[in-house]
């Protein structure tokens, strides 16, 4: 961790709290702070781990804004936020910046409670440019000047949401500034036709350089030299639209000014200087280089895109304490062994080829694994429109960005009654992300939907037969399953199906009954086991379906028993235990106490998945509590 007193012997950083004191510094020192910054987020982030590439291409452009315009007071609203640690660093966090992601520390994302310099909560792509026409449609109505800044990565630009955005607030005419910050990478490598339309003809690192030799070359030409760089640099908006991707950007009411290199800290500040002098939308096109200064993420951008601590001399992650697959790989490796013997299979993602385990169904069966770039909402309806045609698309995405997607998987294919899956990785608690990422939520925004069959499995083995069940059964099915590593179990050789709505009893018991699902089955059972040792006699039931529930067994247990706890990570309202108290009401089922363990009505915050699952009581510890209390009458 990087402590105070290593920050000290930072040569510039240490005078840099707030943007106040970077406008105060020279060209030189800018250049020195930048170098400084990069070191702090590459220590910090080794330690804590984190978004490292990202951050580490956009220092020159952080500094830069921050130098120019007069922030707080002109806002810089961050796309995503995974770029802005320097913006952090900058913005009075640098102290704190060791605490990046941990349990009462910063975010790693921007977050309004933090700073009046985060303009924005973010952590999902897309959003920047519709906050930033609200901020500057909110300017104009208090008769306020500041100027409104979003910052967009070209990968965030392939949401629909930024083009909606982008239509609209061009055609208002007011004045906003964007800021298209083109790696050319989001967190895979980006698809679709405006990455194509952005590097159609050369990238803006080539096109920079030109123009410089060209005006180098054109001023050595005795006497007329001069005159020949007038006149080419009047030629220049003539050809940019066939030489740079401006032309798009104009069409939609932006001032368009770039490509500008995005490391030279000297061309920015000029560039911007400039631009802030206008009062229209214009739409500033940035080249950066992801992962810049660090040589292993500058080599390899997609494995430093978030990345747990590292050597920071080998750039290799520390191993992990556990050599099991994480639940990722299992998925990763049942539906390839699924789609060899069944041609049907598709595999479809928004942007998370590796991040949802598909690279090596995407190398094996490259014709049926399609990347939609970051758009949810197009990766649910093409995956619809395909099944109409016979096949079974397995829609791999983070249970954070799939409600994202709701009104499709509603409208588009739960109405239709098709038989798209969702492969929802990174359901339940999460960690470190924070708020933003929590998988808290898909229990409650599915199982409100007809004709969905919801799945979770209590280990690695059971997530393998519940995917073969999910593409052979013929329904919308959501399949949701933890971040990290599995259990360790063993693993059968060939998957099969599961009876549709059946429960396994994991232990007998008389005293009480938990029904647990997903990934708190284990805690269950071991808390059980626990207090088997004193004599208390606990059933578990490892639920398997939250939607249909096993009707019989769980009300068959009820009726036994009459004390029952159900545990789930998901929020309490609408999740597992709802629908566990709604089916007792409807069976008429009276009698019988019901505790419920979940995510209270609230957004969880960042720390690890341990000390998340122990402050809200979903590890073994907690149970055990749980079932005392509700034995002891209290």
């Amino acid at each position: 961790m990087v402590k105070q007193q290593e920050i000290i012997n930072y040569g510039v950083l240490k005078d840099v709290n707030y943007p106040a004191d970077i406008r105060k510094l020279s060209i030189a020192e800018l250049g020195k702070l930048a170098r400084e910054i990069r070191d702090l987020i590459i220590q910090t982030v080794a330690v804590s781990g984190g978004h490292l590439a990202s951050s580490l291409g956009t220092v020159e452009l952080t500094l830069a804004l921050h130098y120019v315009f007069n922030t707080p007071e002109d806002k810089i609203v961050w796309d995503v936020g995974h770029q802005a640690y320097a913006h952090k660093i900058i913005t009075g966090r640098k102290e704190r910046f060791s605490t990046l992601r941990k349990k009462s520390g910063i975010s790693g994302f921007p977050r309004r409670e933090e700073s009046p310099y985060d303009t924005f909560n973010v952590g999902h792509s897309g959003t920047s440019i519709s906050a930033a026409a609200g901020f500057t449609e909110a300017n104009c109505l208090k008769g306020i000047a500041g100027k409104v800044i979003a910052v967009i990565g070209d990968g965030s630009m392939t949401t629909g949401m930024a083009f909606e955005g982008l239509n609209w607030a061009g055609d208002r005419k007011k004045d906003m500034i964007i800021v298209l910050n083109d790696n050319e990478m989001s967190i895979s490598p980006n698809v679709g036709a405006l990455s194509s339309y952005l590097n159609r003809v050369l990238t803006g690192h080539t096109v920079t350089k030109l123009k410089s030799d060209l005006k180098s070359f054109l001023k050595n030409i005795p006497r007329i030299g001069d005159h020949l760089v007038k006149l080419s640099q009047q030629a220049e908006e003539s050809l940019k639209s066939f030489i740079v991707p401006g032309a798009l950007f104009q069409e939609l009411g932006f001032t368009y000014v770039g490509p500008l290199e995005g490391h030279t800290l000297e061309h920015l500040i000029k560039n911007f200087e400039n631009i802030k002098a206008l009062s229209e939308p214009v739409l500033v096109h940035i080249i950066t280089k992801k992962g810049k200064g660090y040589e292993f993420a500058e080599e390899k951008p997609l494995r430093y895109h978030g990345i747990s601590a590292f050597n920071t001399e080998t750039g290799q992650p520390f191993p992990s304490s556990s050599a099991n697959l994480s639940y990722t790989e299992i998925f990763g490796k049942t539906i390839v062994g699924l789609a060899q013997n069944d041609p049907r299979i598709v595999a479809v993602t928004a942007a998370m080829c590796d991040g949802t385990g598909l690279d090596q169904f995407s190398q094996e069966f490259p014709r049926r694994f399609y990347d939609v770039g970051i758009a949810e909402q197009h990766a649910v309806t093409f995956a619809a429109g395909m099944a109409t045609q016979g096949f079974i698309p397995v829609v791999a995405i983070y249970s954070t960005f799939l409600q994202r997607a709701y009104d499709q998987v509603l409208h588009d294919v739960c109405l239709q009654k098709l038989p798209v899956v969702f492969a929802l990785d990174r359901a339940g608690i999460v960690g470190e992300d924070g708020a933003t990422h929590q998988g808290i939520f898909d229990y409650s925004y599915l199982r409100s939907i007809p004709n969905i069959l919801i799945m979770a499995p209590k280990d690695e083995n059971e997530l393998q037969h519940m995917l073969k069940t999910a593409v052979e059964c013929g329904l919308p099915v959501a399949l949701r399953y933890p971040r990290g590593k599995g259990l360790g179990v063993p693993l059968d050789t060939t998957p099969s199906s599961l009876a549709i709505g059946r429960a396994e009893v994991v232990s007998e018991g008389t005293d009480l009954a938990i029904f647990a699902a997903g990934s708190t089955v284990y805690p269950a059972v071991a808390a059980a086991e626990c207090l088997a040792r004193e004599g208390l006699s606990i059933k578990v039931i490892n639920a398997r379906f939250v939607k249909p529930l096993d009707a019989e067994l769980l009300t068959q247990t009820a009726q036994k028993i009459k004390k029952i706890i159900t545990v789930e990570e998901n929020v309490l309202p609408g999740g597992f235990g709802s629908a566990v108290l709604d089916l007792f009401a409807e069976k008429l089922i009276t009698g019988v106490e019901v505790k419920r363990l979940g995510i209270p009505d609230e957004f969880v915050e960042h720390a690890t998945q341990g000390e998340l699952r122990d402050k809200y009581g979903l590890d073994k510890n907690g149970i055990i509590r749980a079932i005392r209390q509700m034995l002891s009458g209290r």
